[in-house]
């Protein structure tokens, strides 16, 4: 799947989650994209079995579908939480982790995962003064 589609499997699922549903005009405004774009992506992710749709209706997550974007957010969480921790902002963060999620591979995204693991109990063991 192309990093695009994840994008688009993405925030279908983000809107899924925040609404109850998405629609192809809120997957457009969300993506800043036209139409026809994301019509062009529902097809290619249904051909995948990741979504489905009544015609003109609201788009749904398969079970796969659903799976398979909750991995994809994972990762975009997982990556900005990391570069939040470095001192990154969190508009540049949000930027970034975009990016990142498609590129990086299983055993990088293992040590991040370690790393902001760790950070997180030192976080929690810290008594104010």
């Amino acid at each position: 799947m192309t990093n695009s589609l994840e994008d688009y499997l993405e925030t279908i699922y983000m809107l899924t989650q925040a609404n109850g549903y998405a629609r192809v005009r809120d997957v457009a405004a969300s993506l800043h994209v036209k139409m026809p774009s994301v019509i062009k992506a529902v097809l290619e992710l249904k051909r995948y079995g990741y979504v489905t749709q009544e015609p003109y209706g609201k788009l749904d997550l398969t079970a796969a579908g659903e799976a398979a974007a909750s991995l994809i957010l994972g990762r975009h969480t997982l990556l900005k939480e990391f570069l939040v921790l470095l001192g990154v902002t969190e508009e540049t963060a949000e930027k970034d982790a975009c990016s990142m999620e498609h590129f990086l591979g299983a055993e990088t995204l293992a040590r991040i995962t370690e790393f902001v693991r760790r950070k997180r109990k030192i976080k929690a063991v810290r008594v104010p003064v």
